[in-house]
């Protein structure tokens, strides 16, 4: 559904040191340097797969989805999506997919939600039939119904981003690049959001290449993740696997009898936190199994729950080069 072979996108940038002289001197002569925003990328995502895409900022996460929503032209590699060469903008092509930008509107600020929608509807020439019964959808599972009077302008940032999706998924499209598209909402508008995409995807069998900060997202909605740093790919696989090779530890956290001794526990492994009879331990992911059994022989242990780090830390290790 998607393939990418060696793509590589470069920026020609205008720098200038700071002062009032350096800015009189770039009105006649201007210092330009070349910067890769990617470097030799290459991947495939087969139909119906949803990928989440990491990265930090400035890695070329961004740069990637409007190569391949056809926005930016390859400088490099061979770029295809449903078959098409997406720079070349091709109506069959184009309805096909969507792009949404979480801090970008596409919806007109100044007309009500539901007008926005229809000129949505007259850009991608959608029948009437088809335009209801897929407005009814978005506005059931996102609960838009209270905002389709409301101007787009006055909407909140959350109800905003759900009538954002909405109006980008009216034309049912096959393949979705989302770019933060959970920025900024709380936590109920990042699980409706989530549900929306998690429902579409297996409905319809659509194609999704996610990028967020906020890992829920992605391990609420992608087995797969790409992650993307100073524009070149660092790894392309399972979620799990990622943990398992940049985590090389595993948390246990206990529920004593009696309250947890420091020295004691110290002996198992590296002691995290201590509240009264609650304990937690970081031990290495090759001696989990012996530790709770040693744990379970010789205290007196109500409870014991093993868990991998928290995905934030193993995903800031990822990018620290750890």
């Amino acid at each position: 559904m998607i393939e990418v072979d060696g793509l590589v996108k470069t920026f020609r940038v205008h720098r200038r040191e700071p002062g009032l002289g350096a800015s009189l001197r770039s009105l006649v002569r201007r210092t330009y340097v070349s910067a890769d925003a990617v470097a030799d990328v290459s991947f495939s995502i087969a139909a119906g797969e949803v990928v989440g895409f990491l990265g930090p900022n400035g890695a070329g996460k961004t740069t990637t989805l409007k190569c391949l929503s056809g926005l930016l032209h390859p400088d490099v590699g061979k770029v295809r999506v449903l078959g098409f060469e997406p720079f070349r903008r091709s109506p069959e092509f184009l309805k096909q997919i969507t792009l949404v930008l979480g801090q970008r509107s596409s919806l007109l600020w100044d007309l009500p939600a539901s007008d926005a929608f229809a000129v949505n509807k007259a850009i991608y020439r959608i029948p009437d039939g088809d335009y209801r019964e897929a407005l009814d959808e978005m506005v059931a599972l996102l609960g838009l119904e209270p905002l389709l009077s409301k101007q787009v302008r006055a909407l909140s940032l959350g109800e905003r981003m759900r009538c954002e999706l909405a109006g980008a998924m009216l034309h049912r499209p096959s393949v979705l690049f989302l770019d933060e598209p959970t920025l900024g909402l709380d936590v109920n508008g990042q699980v409706a959001i989530r549900n929306f995409l998690a429902r579409y995807n297996a409905e319809h069998g659509a194609t999704v290449l996610l990028t967020s900060h906020y890992m829920g997202d992605v391990t609420a909605l992608a087995n797969r993740v790409l992650v993307i740093d100073r524009g070149a790919l660092r790894f392309d696989g399972d979620l799990q696997r990622l943990v398992e090779e940049h985590s090389p530890s595993r948390l246990i956290r206990l529920t004593l009898r009696d309250p947890a001794d420091i020295a004691r526990l110290s002996c198992f492994g590296d002691v995290v936190e201590i509240d009264g009879v609650l304990a937690s331990l970081r031990v290495q992911r090759a001696t989990t199994t012996a530790v709770v059994t040693r744990l379970l022989s010789e205290l007196a242990v109500d409870d014991v729950a093993i868990t991998d780090e928290p995905i934030e830390d193993v995903i800031r290790a990822v990018f620290a080069g750890a």
